[in-house]
């Protein structure tokens, strides 16, 4: 949701189980390494990730950090169950860390929960991902059911119009998450299907982040192809579609500063130290 959000990927792998699946972004780099996305695999060298320090004793996930879990599979997965418990584990030490567990299978929350679970742990977020009116209706109750202090929405690829006001206004959601779709394939967006979710948040005054805009955005019957990540993140600021209103200029001067950093860091790591460049 933010570029300075952490992620911790417990294990890999997933198997497709909805209309959102169809382009999904783990299963486009895993092809291109030659892995198969189907075959979910215990992440030895991250598992624990939320109780390892560096080497000056600090956490690598740092206290009042944001973290995406599981985002190259779901925190709900069949084939993660023998695990599961030891990474709630791993949550239950870091009270002062936020950890977001978004998943398409909303059925098997409840029974995967720890035994002192009670009413929800402060630390914990729970998503669901509803990409079009369908999945809406399929899995909105089991999130609202959920015995939990946070709950959001991740209309994630967004390919289809939703109504979800009469879910915000339950009470129970914090915060929207809209985006387009990305990858081969990808599915438009409409900006009207934006602007309705938009409303919907502002009459029951929900959050609303509009992320990106996706690959294919459409507005007034036009399409536009926005290729670039970085420039979709700018147009879905440009739509001011955001609520509460954010300053566009100002974040959008945010995200450049960003993309600048990022490549610095990049070009850093592609230099060579000045003591690798002379060898005995």
């Amino acid at each position: 949701m933010d570029l300075n959000d952490k992620i911790w990927n417990p294990w890999h792998g997933c198997h497709k189980c909805s209309e959102g699946c169809q382009n999904c972004y783990a299963y486009f780099l895993d092809k291109r390494y030659g892995r198969d996305t189907n075959e979910v695999v215990k992440n030895k060298s991250d598992f624990n990730l939320p109780i390892k320090k560096d080497r000056e004793g600090n956490w690598k996930l740092p206290d009042g950090c944001f973290v995406r879990v599981c985002m190259a599979s779901d925190f709900f997965v069949e084939e993660a169950d023998a695990w599961r418990d030891e990474a709630w584990d791993f949550i239950r030490r870091r009270p002062k860390v936020t950890f977001s567990l978004l998943t398409k299978r909303a059925e098997r929350i409840k029974d995967c929960l720890p035994s002192d679970w009670g009413d929800g742990w402060d630390n914990v977020s729970f998503s669901v991902s509803c990409e079009n009116q369908k999945r809406l209706e399929q899995r909105m109750p089991y999130l609202l059911d959920l015995p939990a202090k946070h709950r959001w929405v991740s209309l994630k690829p967004f390919i289809g119009e939703v109504d979800i006001a009469p879910y915000l206004a339950t009470g129970k959601i914090e915060t929207v998450l809209a985006g387009g779709e990305n990858y081969l394939g990808s599915r438009p967006l409409h900006y009207e299907w934006v602007k309705k979710v938009h409303d919907a948040c502002v009459e029951h005054n929900v959050q609303l982040i509009f992320g990106q805009t996706g690959n294919i955005f459409v507005k007034d019957g036009k399409e536009y192809k926005i290729r670039n990540r970085t420039e979709q993140m700018v147009q879905a600021l440009k739509s001011g579609l955001h609520y509460p209103p954010v300053d566009i200029e100002k974040e959008v001067a945010a995200i450049y500063d960003r993309k600048a950093k990022m490549k610095e860091a990049m070009e850093a790591k592609r230099k060579p130290r000045e003591e690798d460049k002379f060898h005995c």
